[in-house]
């Protein structure tokens, strides 16, 4: 096992080093904005579908749901709260009659417009650690982390799904 001096001088770069270092960060970035968004009066939920419909527009319920990582179930009931409080709306799609798209009502604009600007605030606070070059850089590296994760995921499943169907042929 190396001495304290020698692990000071050669970092873990493991795997599983760096997920832990992630983890860590990625919880304590998130109370930031947990705390901040709980003193507003909402939930992560209902102020991630206000933000998205805010900058990316009215959308349908299904799409909505992928956005902010929530099941349909869990989405429909977001939904509900935030149409119940006069925030959000359901239209019909002109193009698809089965389809529901979730807007911003007037006040729901106002609202989610302040409690964005608090926020942003918020994360800029969590974040004054890092200047703009290392920003950026985080920002890169984890992006481009999270994209080989989710090939290597789906690299997976196809591998899984392929060597599953090939057993249930052999007991056929």
């Amino acid at each position: 096992m190396p001495d304290k001096k020698q692990s000071a001088l050669t970092p873990d770069t493991s795997g599983v080093h760096l997920w832990l270092v992630l983890w860590k960060a990625a919880h304590m970035v998130e109370a930031h904005a947990h705390r901040n968004v709980v003193a507003q009066g909402m939930g992560l939920s209902d102020f991630g579908v206000l933000e998205t419909l805010l900058h990316k527009g009215p959308l349908p319920i299904k799409d909505l749901g992928s956005k902010v990582l929530l099941t349909s179930g869990s989405i429909t009931t977001a939904v509900d709260r935030l149409e119940t409080k006069g925030l959000v709306e359901r239209i019909g799609d002109k193009q698809d009659r089965r389809t529901r798209i979730v807007r911003l009502t007037v006040t729901g604009r106002k609202a989610i417009r302040k409690a964005f600007t608090e926020h942003k605030q918020a994360m800029e606070q969590a974040a004054s650690v890092l200047d703009a070059r290392d920003r950026a850089q985080l920002i890169a590296l984890l992006r481009r982390l999270g994209q080989d994760a989710e090939k290597q995921l789906a690299k997976d499943h196809k591998r899984v799904g392929a060597k599953k169907r090939q057993e249930e042929e052999t007991w056929q």
